[in-house]
């Protein structure tokens, strides 16, 4: 009995990422849309002092505002959510895809090649220009500059 209820609490707790419940409540909990999407009648349409519409059509330009905001919303997201989501999940996979596959192994074999010809060069480096940067500086060592100011 302990052994079917151990395996049982591992499947639970062993959740396939791809069922995993989501938060139907806060659903942009890394806030990435914080800024854009925050648009309200306030921030599109205002009236300054002195040129006042009628109430009536001010309450009504904004109910008008909100609820037609909210349906066209829901009606582009109801008709284009699922193909979009189908559209950037190929898309983001091809992406993985590419650089599983492709970016991160050329990188990998560019830097093993690189390191031998990195090695050749520094022993050429150190051959041929360092020989001849310490006999410049031993020339240079003693070149004195004096600043004086004439009056």
């Amino acid at each position: 009995m302990a052994e079917e209820r151990s395996e049982l609490d591992e499947r639970i707790i062993i959740k396939d990422q791809h069922t995993k419940e989501i938060d139907l409540v806060n659903r942009d909990p890394k806030h990435i849309n914080e800024d854009v999407v925050k648009v309200d009648f306030e921030d599109v349409i205002a009236e300054p002092v002195g040129t006042y519409s009628f109430d009536g059509v001010w309450k009504t330009s904004y109910t008008t505002f909100t609820v037609s905001k909210y349906w066209c919303y829901r009606l582009l997201s109801a008709v284009l959510g699922i193909p979009l989501a189908v559209v950037w999940g190929f898309l983001f996979a091809l992406i993985s895809f590419c650089h599983i596959w492709a970016v991160v192994p050329c990188i990998k074999s560019y830097l093993i090649e690189i390191q031998c010809v990195s090695r050749i060069y520094s022993l050429c480096i150190h051959t041929f220009c360092d020989p001849l940067f310490e006999a410049l500086s031993k020339i240079c060592s003693n070149i004195r500059v004096a600043v004086r100011k004439e009056i």
